[in-house]
């Protein structure tokens, strides 16, 4: 099926992709949008999988980004569970495992990335699950009801969600964390120690320092600090890969295991964007290229790549961050990932608090928790 060669192709069905089709439709572009997914549903809501969606405060209703037929009324074309297997950056081409061919005068890579299973004793185990998709979220939901125990891989920010919200589901959760402290060398120490206090607060059993090493088929869990630990259930949160693969095999420059784009979200091949989590980007404030994996970036990221494609000039210069909700308690960081020599804790009312990120005397990280004036000012001071 060829089609007309001025349409938006946008490979991926994440929080990029949607965002990019709708800025391309404000910014006025007029031209045909087609976004192919590997999924197998609509774009949604990833955030909730680990909080509301995995409590049962919220249902399938909640998940996705659109109403139904939003998609239809602005001239945007759904392919689901269709997934690109080749991209022609001469022909300006795209072929899908269908057997589909579409032509495109800008294509936006927004190919997101997968959980990272490590090459452990029983990791592929299709019993021992990860936290990415809606499916996956799913199901996690349905082992959860007939669990009374689970061991949580990683203490990211996947895997402090799902303990608390394991935990108030009624399972005892243990959390293996490889560093002394959760998040330590994203946070420091305290804000390390801030998370601790809040997954022991809520239950959870924090063993730091320590990795798993393997799964045996009696879902007995190995870990380097306790020889066994019996579960009914194992998540995996430890880490992502971005899939990159696609545009590698086009030709396009590659770096870091990131497709390499500027500040447009423009990559080396003419008319071939790349966003979100595949993207090693430059940042224009940064002064240099950036990875990210937050969704508020991936959001951020593919508007500038819908704008780019209706020919309005945007630009990535906002520091990259996350909003986090830890049980109750919310977090928002913004921090350009440099690293820190200094990190100032300013205790507020109740359990409030901000820490100052420095290195070399300037702000470079802000955390806040109930502090929102704070996060604004840490903004500003980081985009200045």
């Amino acid at each position: 099926m060829m089609v007309r060669s001025d349409r938006f192709v946008i490979v991926g069905g994440g929080p990029t992709g949607h965002a990019a089709a709708d800025a391309y439709r404000k910014a006025g572009g007029e031209a045909e949008v087609f976004l192919l997914s590997t999924d197998t549903e609509p774009p949604y809501e990833r955030p909730p999988l680990s909080k509301e969606f995995l409590r049962g405060e919220v249902g399938e209703d909640a998940l996705p980004l659109e109403q139904p037929g939003f998609y239809r009324e602005h001239g945007i074309e759904l392919a689901l569970d269709d997934p690109v297997i080749a991209l022609d950056t001469e022909k300006h081409t795209v072929s899908t495992a269908s057997g589909r061919t579409v032509s495109y005068g800008h294509c936006l890579l927004a190919t997101g990335a997968e959980p990272v299973r490590p090459k452990l004793p029983g990791a592929h185990h299709p019993a021992v699950l990860t936290l990415r998709s809606a499916a996956s979220g799913r199901e996690l939901r349905s082992a959860a009801k007939n669990a009374r125990s689970a061991v949580i891989a990683g203490a990211g920010f996947i895997g402090c969600e799902a303990a608390i919200s394991l935990s108030r589901l009624g399972l005892q959760v243990t959390l293996l964390c490889p560093d002394e402290l959760p998040q330590y060398r994203r946070l420091g120490a305290a804000g390390g120690r801030k998370l601790l206090h809040w997954l022991k607060s809520e239950g959870v059993s924090v063993l730091t320092g320590t990795r798993l090493l393997g799964v045996d088929e009696g879902y007995r869990v190995r870990t380097e600090l306790v020889p066994m630990l019996d579960t009914g259930l194992v998540l995996l949160a430890t880490g992502i890969q971005p899939r990159f693969e696609l545009a590698e095999r086009a030709g396009i420059a590659v770096s870091n295991g990131r497709v390499c784009a500027d500040e447009h979200m423009r990559t080396s091949a003419a008319g071939v964007l790349a966003a979100g989590d595949v993207a090693f980007a430059y940042n224009a404030a940064a002064a240099r290229p950036l990875a990210v994996e937050h969704w508020d970036d991936a959001l951020r990221m593919g508007e500038i790549a819908g704008r780019t494609a209706a020919g309005v000039r945007d630009e990535w210069r906002t520091p990259p961050g996350f909003r986090s909700l830890l049980g109750d308690r919310g977090l928002k960081f913004a921090a350009w990932g440099d690293g820190f020599d200094d990190a100032e804790l300013v205790q507020h009312d109740d359990e409030a608090f901000t820490i100052w990120y420095r290195r070399e005397g300037a702000v470079v990280g802000v955390l806040t928790h109930d502090a929102d004036e704070d996060y604004e000012r840490g903004s500003a001071k980081l985009s200045a």
